[in-house]
């Protein structure tokens, strides 16, 4: 049991790895903030789309990360 829950905390923590590095950078670093604040405050945001269903998977694998850290760590030790 604890090396199934160990494998798919294996696959959750990859492909939380992967989604995050796939996203699009939300910041422009300092020369957004000076020049182009206004339009990230005020600009649209994509909702829908390729970027939308990546923060849904980052969202729900560390959901589930979180908890089988959890799980494996109260139940094993």
């Amino acid at each position: 049991m604890q090396k199934a829950l160990m494998v798919i905390l294996l696959i959750a923590s990859l492909v939380l790895i992967v989604s995050i590095l796939l996203q699009e950078s939300k910041s422009d670093g300092l020369s957004g903030s000076i020049a182009g604040g206004a339009e990230q405050l005020f600009g649209k945001r994509k909702s829908k789309g390729y970027d939308a269903l990546l923060s849904r998977i980052t969202t729900i694998c560390a959901v589930i990360y979180i908890v089988l850290s959890l799980a494996i760590v109260a139940v094993f030790n």
